[in-house]
């Protein structure tokens, strides 16, 4: 009888601690697992710090300092040097150290290409701005290990060009980092989802970079919410990869 009833015991203790686990899973907000993310992440490194890469033949700077912002973008042209200058109030482009007047559209176009590349290299840092609104889905598993499912989208006011777009982060149950992502956009080009699989992960200074395999659905009947369980059924498409090289960071308050 005293051996049944430590089983007893014992067994009654590890449901409890599952059932305290999965509790867990529920209780955190979409904010709180953004949050533990970005410390993950580098945390408030991000805040303070000039970070250098390239990505596909082109050369990006961004410096980050109390709140102002500053995103670069430079490459050549055929024969010409083009600088793109990204600030919290404007977007300039140089070509061959001249200012070009650029149209409204234009000026639109180039501001949100430079912002892309720029807002990827960071994630998750950034999805805690004002315009950012998140919804925590629930979890999901994913080639068993466990996910919260944050599903993020972007008020008008200050959400950029593209704030239409539907973005889902897939952050590891355990340790909040970023490992999927996945998002919708439209624009003038066309319309469609992509999904993202990160690897090669690295810290530079404290802060976390990591590389994407970028995968698009060829099934038309998909929906944005399920591509997590499409790329572990492998139902998409791998179309490139989106790798950061280079790498150096500047912390400005060391």
């Amino acid at each position: 009888m005293v051996i049944m009833k430590y089983l007893y015991l014992v067994l009654l203790g590890l449901v409890l601690y599952n059932c305290k686990e999965e509790k867990s899973i529920i209780e955190l907000t979409a904010d709180e697992i953004v949050t533990k993310s970005i410390e993950k992440a580098g945390g408030k490194l991000f805040e303070n710090s000039v970070v250098r890469f390239d990505f596909r033949d082109k050369f990006y700077v961004a410096r980050r300092d109390k709140g102002q912002f500053s995103l670069i973008r430079m490459f050549k042209d055929n024969n010409d040097s083009v600088f793109d200058l990204l600030t919290n109030s404007n977007f300039d482009r140089f070509i061959n150290n001249s200012r070009v007047i650029l149209e409204d559209s234009m000026k639109a176009k180039f501001s949100a290409s430079v912002n892309s590349v720029h807002y990827f290299s960071v994630l998750p840092y950034g999805l805690n701005a004002e315009a950012v609104k998140k919804t925590l889905l629930g979890s999901e598993n994913i080639k068993n290990k466990d996910y919260y499912k944050v599903k993020v989208t972007f008020n008008p006011d200050g959400g950029g060009e593209d704030y239409e777009d539907v973005f889902v982060y897939w952050f590891d149950c355990e340790n909040f980092k970023v490992e999927y992502l996945a998002y919708s956009y439209n624009e003038t080009d066309g319309v469609g989802m992509r999904f993202r699989e990160a690897y090669n992960e690295r810290y530079v200074e404290g802060i976390r970079f990591v590389d994407y395999n970028n995968y698009k659905a060829e099934n038309n009947k998909l929906e944005l919410f399920d591509l997590g369980k499409a790329f572990e059924e492998d139902k998409l498409k791998l179309l490139s990869k989106i790798e950061l090289e280079n790498i150096q960071v500047e912390l400005l308050d060391k």
